[in-house]
């Protein structure tokens, strides 16, 4: 079974990490959220508090095959100052696992050198932040080992494309059809 870990921070945009729960565990997906904040109850950037399942100081990052990395504010910050989501982020790319990132989050990739030369995209306006990239401005990209979308909008579309990357493509047009996207 595939195990994802899937980071969230004080201020991360909760329906970009919730949408992307949701649809990979469907996928039957072994599937963690893992707070950064020390503790496992998490606040996102609208004030909807959450659960994780781990701390990031207590998990082995070393079994997971996905990382994912939702965007929102304060949250990408957080992320990106935080030691152990920088040393988890090296560990797996450097693995080839895959990495996945979202709205604001994709500048953590583009400030660590890990989109040089790669498809990517970003939350609109940030394009500056992906240092490397072939930036565009496609819902979703998938590029060797990266993943990248915009925002909220874009997460469905996001998850299909980790669950096309890891499962198949056919398996993510039976998610969508499950799901009722653009049916």
């Amino acid at each position: 079974m595939t195990k994802v870990a899937l980071l969230f921070a004080q201020g991360t945009e909760e329906c970009e990490a919730l949408n992307v729960v949701d649809i990979l565990r469907r996928a039957k997906m072994d599937l963690s959220i893992i707070s950064i904040s020390g503790d496992k109850t998490v606040t996102g950037s609208h004030d909807i508090t959450i659960v994780a399942d781990e701390i990031i100081e207590e998990h082995d990052f070393s079994s997971d095959d996905v990382l994912v990395i939702p965007g929102g504010a304060p949250g990408t910050d957080n992320m990106e100052a935080n030691s152990y989501v920088q040393a988890a982020l090296k560990e797996m790319y450097e693995a080839g696992k895959l990495v996945c990132a979202i709205c604001a989050a994709p500048k953590i990739l583009g400030h660590g050198g890990y989109l040089k030369g790669k498809k990517a995209c970003i939350y609109p306006g940030m394009d500056a932040e992906l240092t490397g990239a072939d930036v565009n401005h496609n819902e979703v990209n998938h590029d060797g080992n990266v993943i990248t979308s915009r925002g909220l909008g874009t997460a469905i579309p996001f998850a299909l494309e980790i669950i096309a990357a890891v499962q198949g493509q056919e398996a993510a047009e039976e998610m969508a059809k499950k799901i009722v996207f653009r049916a």
